[in-house]
């Protein structure tokens, strides 16, 4: 991916030495954002949109084993940056990064950088000493908020091995006042809060290398404060299956970074409209800068994957399962159906070596059959195991003719863990590897190496297997969540919901069942996923033959592509409803989702450039609030600059236009 400077304009002014207790202020190139830093032996920052605080003055620094000194600010710089990133493997062809920026020189051998953009800012510090290597104690970052705010706070669950900091990176959100959050409890980001005039703040970062990731908690008052996960000093293997690498010590210190090295940037993006955020890119704005030379190898697409189904296949003359038989069979689907992968999940390799083949399937077979189908195979691994020899795998495997790994279970976001990111996804590259994460957020190693084609780090489909009832539905609200990720968890990057389920229930009648499991909501809330949500590797997650037996479905899902053009944000309200538009060439791609409750929608689709006239649509059956499968396919001549949309209880629509 060329990171591709169109336009750029650069200029720098030197503002010299900051006194004691002076404030430095940059604003956003449309001056309605403003940052404040303030130097009183300690770094204070704040910022303001539309004189609205976002945040009050909040402290921000490095503890080295140095010890701690007076901090002073040994010079100051401002700049001004207008650029165009060109983003081959993204929602968008392109982004437009345009900010301006203040530099502090400090007394303690960091610089800080602050950037103000028209919807956020960032802040990050980079090692400027040279020489050895400096270990960092702790990062402060606190976010103090000027009244006692409502949140959405995904808290980390499922801790493996009982270890505080080793978990999925997957959460529902509560909704909360700040003040009501559990202070014995950490949350993952990014983490939103609603201020003043419906707009919100919205806490993330990116550029985590050779760095731990960042958890949010309770702080004093109104405020959220950093934690970092200290740097591993022994593992053990054990957590899920024993699939996990779980640390038992770790060191009094998160980081020991090298010089001139860049710290993460800590992100506030700022919305007036909920919708605003569903289709920001600012976290892309700022994460490392393409390291791969030629891109044209990666080819993002659909996926028929196993896993979800339970290989569960009818109608066919032999035994499903972990064979050779059945993954012909989703070859062969995936080939009828224009995708472009399948996936081999766990079970194609043994236990504790990935160069041991299962004696149940022949992986050569495979491969020569799916090469002549044109369809490419990508094979699952755990983060443990493909630590062992990371390059004799890749370069075995690729050898072979595999397209890219599932890499499962990384479940941390240590030092260790987010550098290990980046070293996979560096060899992938060379071997030409698609990878996808799982048991990880995205952090930005997806635009340094584009390869990395999707994370999870979200609850997915895969929960619906599992999904107990309590009272009278099921315990969690999974389409509540649904219209809610698509402004959170998608901001950093990509997510593998691993959408496509067949089998919908309404909230009446949905059950968890591991060997056929359903989704919450309409046949098409799950169809409009795969508009709504970026995931440039994108999966069919239920069995060939259901997708067989619903075939207008799977014809209409098989035409949506997994990267696109240009994306607006139409309508949305977090937590509520969504609706999105993106292009692909001549194309529009559209839909909208709404939580449990049914709701009109009007879409604004005059304001889409040169949009079309000629619409395929899938909508809500008029029985759909009692039979989540029902739903009607049309074709229509669209009139006027919107249309009104019916979405029913956990509904969705989709539409196709040119």
């Amino acid at each position: 991916m060329k990171r591709l400077f169109v336009v750029f304009v650069f200029a720098v002014v030197k503002l010299g030495i900051m006194a004691k207790g002076s404030v430095s202020q940059v604003k956003s190139p449309d001056g309605t954002v403003t940052v404040s830093i303030e130097c009183n032996e300690e770094l204070k920052i704040s910022a303001s949109q539309d004189g609205v605080v976002v945040l009050s003055p909040s402290e921000i620094g490095i503890a080295t084993a140095d010890g701690k000194t007076p901090l002073k600010v040994k010079k100051t710089e401002k700049s001004s940056t207008d650029r165009t990133i060109a983003m081959p493997v993204f929602k968008r062809k392109e982004v437009r990064d345009h900010y301006n920026e203040l530099r502090l020189m400090l007394s303690n051998g960091f610089r800080l950088d602050v950037r103000a953009y028209d919807d956020g800012i960032a802040y990050r510090f980079v090692n400027i000493q040279k020489g050895k290597p400096r270990i960092i104690n702790e990062e402060v970052a606190r976010y103090n908020f000027a009244g006692n705010y409502q949140a959405f706070v995904p808290y980390v669950n499922d801790n493996r091995g009982g270890e505080r900091y080793c978990y999925s990176f997957e959460s529902y959100y509560d909704e909360q006042p700040l003040s009501e959050m559990f202070a014995d409890s950490i949350a993952t980001t990014p983490l939103a809060v609603c201020l003043p005039q419906g707009k919100k703040a919205v806490i993330l970062e990116t550029g985590v290398e050779n760095y731990p990731g960042m958890f949010l908690k309770k702080g004093n008052g109104n405020q959220l404060v950093a934690e970092m996960a200290p740097l591993p000093a022994e593992e053990e293997i054990g957590g899920f299956s024993r699939l996990n690498l779980v640390p038992t010590r770790r060191e009094s210190f998160i980081a020991r970074i090298n010089s001139l090295q860049p710290l993460p940037w800590r992100i506030v993006a700022i919305s007036r409209e909920d919708k605003e955020l569903a289709t920001t890119d600012i976290a892309m704005r700022l994460a490392p800068q393409c390291r791969i030379k030629d891109t044209s190898w990666i080819k993002p697409g659909k996926v028929a994957w196993d896993w979800w189904n339970n290989t569960n296949l009818t109608g066919v003359g032999f035994r499903s399962g972990m064979n050779t038989p059945t993954y012909k069979y989703y070859i062969d689907f995936a080939r009828d159906n224009n995708l472009e992968y399948i996936i081999i999940d766990e079970g194609w390799s043994g236990e504790e070596s990935l160069m041991e083949l299962s004696s149940e399937i022949d992986l050569p077979e495979l491969l020569a059959y799916a090469k002549e189908r044109g369809i490419g195979i990508i094979l699952w691994s755990s983060w443990r195991n493909m630590l062992k020899d990371t390059e004799a795998v890749m370069s075995h495997y690729a050898a072979m003719g595999v397209k890219g790994f599932k890499i499962d279970f990384f479940d941390r976001d240590d030092q260790k863990v987010m550098a290990s990111a980046f070293q996979l996804a560096e060899m992938g590259a060379r071997h030409h590897l698609l990878l996808d994460f799982h048991g990880l957020k995205p952090m930005g190693v997806q635009c340094a190496y584009p390869n990395v084609v999707n994370f999870e780090g979200v609850k997915g489909l895969e929960n619906a297997k599992w999904e107990p009832r309590v009272g009278d539905g099921p315990m969690h609200d999974f389409p509540r969540y649904d219209v809610t990720i698509p402004y959170l968890r998608m901001m950093p990057g990509p997510l593998d919901y691993t959408p496509g389920a067949m089998n919908n229930a309404t909230r009446d009648n949905f059950f968890g069942n591991n060997n056929h499991p359903m989704s919450q909501g309409t046949r098409v809330h799950q169809m409009a996923m795969y508009i709504i949500y970026d995931a440039p590797l994108q999966m069919l997650a239920d069995s060939p033959t259901n997708y067989k037996r619903n075939q207008e479905c799977t014809d209409f899902i098989s035409q949506i592509p997994t990267t696109f053009d240009e994306t607006v944000a139409l309508a949305g309200e977090m937590g509520e409803y969504v609706a999105i538009a993106k292009r692909k060439g001549t194309k529009w791609y559209v839909a909208a989702m709404t939580n449990w409750n049914a709701c009109s929608v009007n879409l604004p689709l005059g304001t889409l450039n040169n949009v079309g006239t000629r619409a395929r649509i899938f909508r809500d059956g008029i029985n759909a609030d009692k039979d989540a499968t029902d739903y009607r396919a049309e074709n229509i001549t669209l009139n006027g600059n919107s249309i009104n949309v019916e979405l029913a209880p956990g509904g969705g629509w989709a539409a196709i236009i040119e």
